[in-house]
């Protein structure tokens, strides 16, 4: 199964939403996950040292690129879950979008993706948006990215909303807006934001966290 979360504007919560929904998959759920990183803060919000070869390395090999050549590129982070980092360089290589969406669709085990932003000029962040089984919008109750979201040629199969006290638009206003149900709300919680600041989202995982995200995908 692929689950793409990706986002319109920046500094949503997307990572933080696409690396708790990995780390909930492989602790409760017991599945083998794979969190592939195409924005690249994945491993900084994990506590991961990921400073080795990643995407942007198998895109830039092109066609030669061994067989079994994303699979050396995974880093170990729990019991059951591993971390494809992007690594330094652009993700746009002709072709390659498509060849990754495949190979990750098809990878027999559970793919979380971290799209990011997903816009004209990332192939990469909309093949995987346009294809997951799961594709899910990230965003906050915020009208400019509603109106950002409508202007894409891709859309999701559902929403994830990262909740905010004030917002004058409800989740029945995104489910209008974007013609996706809202699969969960994740309240901002300076606890998290925490977590992350000392690389310990993985070793002490909120609890509540997971059971938000227990049954988005």
């Amino acid at each position: 199964m692929l689950v793409s979360c990706w986002s319109v504007k920046g500094g949503v919560g997307t990572t933080v939403v696409a690396s708790a929904l990995a780390i909930s998959r492989a602790r409760v759920a017991g599945d083998d996950v794979l969190l592939v990183d195409l924005d690249g803060d994945v491993p900084a919000a994990l506590g991961v040292d990921a400073r080795g070869p990643g995407l942007a390395d198998w895109f830039a090999a092109g066609a030669d690129v061994p067989a079994d050549g994303l699979a050396r590129l995974e880093e170990p982070v729990a019991p059951g879950l591993s971390v494809l980092p992007r690594g330094n360089g652009p993700l746009d290589a002709p072709g390659r979008a498509d060849v990754l969406a495949g190979l990750l669709a098809g990878a027999g085990r559970r793919v979380v993706v971290d799209c990011g932003v997903v816009e004209p000029g990332r192939p990469a962040s909309l093949a995987l948006a346009a294809t997951a089984t799961h594709s899910l919008l990230v965003t906050r109750a915020c009208y400019l990215a509603l109106r950002r979201a409508q202007a894409l040629p891709v859309r999701p199969s559902g929403v994830v909303c990262v909740s905010e006290r004030g917002r004058a638009l409800s989740r029945h206003d995104l489910q209008r807006v974007i013609g996706a149900p809202v699969r969960a709300e994740v309240p901002v919680d300076p606890g998290i934001a925490r977590l992350i600041d000392a690389g310990l989202l993985v070793s002490h995982f909120p609890r509540r966290l997971g059971r938000v995200l227990g049954r988005v995908a």
